[in-house]
């Protein structure tokens, strides 16, 4: 749907996907083809190797610039993907917790290397439960920065989000989401999954390894490529690898769907509903133009 009401408007598409930042990662990421990014330009795609870091704030600064040059040239910008701290940082700005402190964030990676994840994650549970409860707990990063807002303030990160509340509203903006039951949302999950395998996606993760790009990156720990990596270890058969990737999936897409929902500015559409979708941009454009 994005790339034919981008087409209809003669806009173009920003991506808030934090995992198609990543160049080599194509397939397991869902990244539009070539000939799509010809049709219609995309941004933030292809950004960064597997290897250098990238957060919310280098996505903030990469985006404004992108849509200030587009607002210059009077093109509809549609932000695009599922990373909700992305797009709600992007049109409410980011908290004002406290900087990185190294020290302890360096204890904290040394205690998940001994310990591993799972170890951290309950101790975040123990102690931050609320923070908790929004954080996958396989992603290290997170649960990190979670226990390092805990230790220098003595307050949860989600305490803090709660009262920034991404107040700063840069950009007129509609919200528009897209709505499945769940029944066959896990069905073009488990579908999208098996053809994915099909296309490549254990040799593009072969490719990765050849290339250097080890199993604790955090891009090689992101849903899909972990199990790959487990698959071709040894440590798990393609079928367990495979059947993982559709049940973490559909968990993902739940928590998705729980973090867009609380924002009560999303206009929910069903996916195929492109005229009701491209009747409310037009009345939006219409307001502001």
């Amino acid at each position: 749907m994005d790339r034919e009401l981008a087409g209809r408007w003669g806009g173009e598409i920003v991506s808030a996907d934090s995992m198609q930042v990543y160049r080599h990662m194509d397939i397991g990421t869902a990244k539009p083809t070539p000939e799509e990014r010809r049709r219609i330009p995309h941004h933030l795609l292809d950004v960064v190797n597997p290897d250098e870091p990238f957060n919310a704030s280098l996505y903030i600064r990469l985006a404004n610039g992108i849509i200030a040059d587009l607002q210059r040239e009077e093109r509809p910008v549609f932000v695009v993907g599922g990373t909700g701290l992305y797009i709600r940082a992007l049109l409410g700005g980011l908290i004002d917790g406290p900087g990185a402190d190294e020290s302890l964030r360096q204890t904290l990676r040394e205690e998940m290397n001994r310990l591993g994840k799972p170890h951290l994650y309950e101790k975040l549970c123990a102690k931050d439960e609320k923070a908790a409860d929004r954080i996958h707990p396989h992603d290290g990063v997170r649960i990190i920065r979670a226990l390092e807002v805990l230790e220098l303030t003595g307050r949860s990160i989600v305490a803090h989000q709660q009262e920034h509340r991404f107040r700063e509203a840069p950009y007129k903006d509609l919200r528009v989401g897209l709505c499945l039951d769940r029944e066959r949302l896990n069905d073009r999950i488990e579908r999208r999954t098996d053809r994915m395998i099909a296309d490549g996606f254990v040799e593009e993760v072969r490719r990765l390894l050849d290339m250097g790009y080890i199993e604790s990156l955090k891009s090689m720990q992101s849903l899909g490529y972990r199990n790959m990596v487990s698959f071709l270890a040894g440590r798990q058969s393609l079928e367990e690898a495979v059947h993982l990737i559709k049940r973490d999936s559909c968990r993902y897409a739940k928590r998705q769907m729980t973090w867009f929902a609380a924002d009560r500015e999303v206009g929910w559409l069903d996916p195929g509903d492109v005229d009701a979708a491209s009747k409310r941009i037009g009345l939006f454009l219409n307001r502001y133009s």
